[in-house]
């Protein structure tokens, strides 16, 4: 990640959160349009979002001139087997959340997605032994016992979320150790995927019971759209990272289980009840605590862009 000059430091930095601004901001919106196709399967939109995901995918790539790194990809048995998982990993989380989404469950997506960033710390701890810092640690205590207290006084296991934030955390891990930029990754996932996913959508087609040229022209326009939440956000998110230290990013990031968690209380007005009140606020507490640390650490290594 590039670390702006003296001289550009504001502006890239400005323009660098503008951009990490906007990307969560429409994954944080982005409720609003997977509702407008709740009469779909959820299965049927994930596997639209991944045959649209290519037409876009490939054009940036070639803005960003990766294409040699797209083919270096493709001929990399072992890339590919890994990509292969990862593959399967963010198809799980997008039909999980979408499905969520569509049944009335955005709460528990917020909830997800604001432990996503501690059951990342609590990956690097398991699988790079990682070794936690003092903040990091009172943090994952204080989700952990914020999911156990919701299991059990709720009486039911939050699984959504959960699932959630383990799919994401590990596809974010694997891609940690992958030598493989973001853009060229997700084409080549969305590559490996598009060919079974569109057999599926022939087959439903055959059948009598797909949506797409069947339901009218503002639903197919909707599925062929959902390639622009694969792409779009992500572009802008990784012009962001570029300009921005991973401390400012880390407080950028809770930007979307934000708007879910307003969408689902003031515009869809889902029951909120005081177990799921009372876990919102211990993982507030456990953000702020890793918040804190973030702050405290990189301000330590000298990287100050407050």
């Amino acid at each position: 990640m590039n670390v702006p000059g003296k001289q550009d430091g504001p502006r890239q930095s400005l323009k660098g959160g503008i951009c990490a601004t906007a990307a969560f901001l429409i994954w944080g919106i982005s409720p609003i349009y997977w509702k407008q196709l709740i009469a779909v399967p959820s299965l049927e939109i994930v596997m639209h979002r991944v045959v649209w995901a290519p037409l876009v995918l490939l054009p940036v790539l070639v803005t960003e001139k990766r294409w040699g790194e797209l083919a270096a990809t493709l001929k990399q048995p072992g890339a590919l087997l890994g990509l292969l998982f990862t593959t399967l990993l963010i198809s799980t989380n997008w039909l999980i959340f979408i499905w969520a989404i569509n049944n009335e469950h955005v709460l528990e997506t917020s909830i997800g997605y604001y432990t996503t960033p501690l059951i990342n710390v609590f990956l690097g701890m398991i699988f790079l032994r990682e070794r936690l810092r003092p903040l990091q640690a009172a943090a994952l205590a204080l989700a952990a016992g914020a999911v156990i207290y919701l299991t059990l006084d709720y009486g039911r296991f939050p699984w959504i979320a959960l699932s959630l934030s383990f799919t994401f955390g590990l596809y974010g891990l694997i891609h940690k150790t992958m030598a493989v930029g973001s853009i060229t990754g997700l084409t080549v996932e969305m590559l490996l995927l598009s060919g079974p996913a569109f057999v599926y959508l022939v087959y439903l087609d055959k059948l009598g019971t797909g949506t797409f040229l069947h339901a009218g022209i503002r639903t197919d326009v909707l599925l062929a759209a959902t390639s622009l939440f694969t792409a779009l956000p992500l572009f802008i998110f990784i012009i962001g990272t570029r300009r921005l230290h991973l401390s400012t990013l880390g407080f950028i990031q809770y930007i979307a289980p934000s708007c879910y968690f307003l969408l689902a209380v003031f515009y869809y007005h889902e029951p909120v009840s005081s177990p799921q009140i009372r876990t919102f606020f211990l993982i507030w507490v456990a953000l702020s605590c890793y918040s804190a640390d973030s702050v405290l650490f990189y301000r330590k290594m000298g990287r100050r862009d407050f």
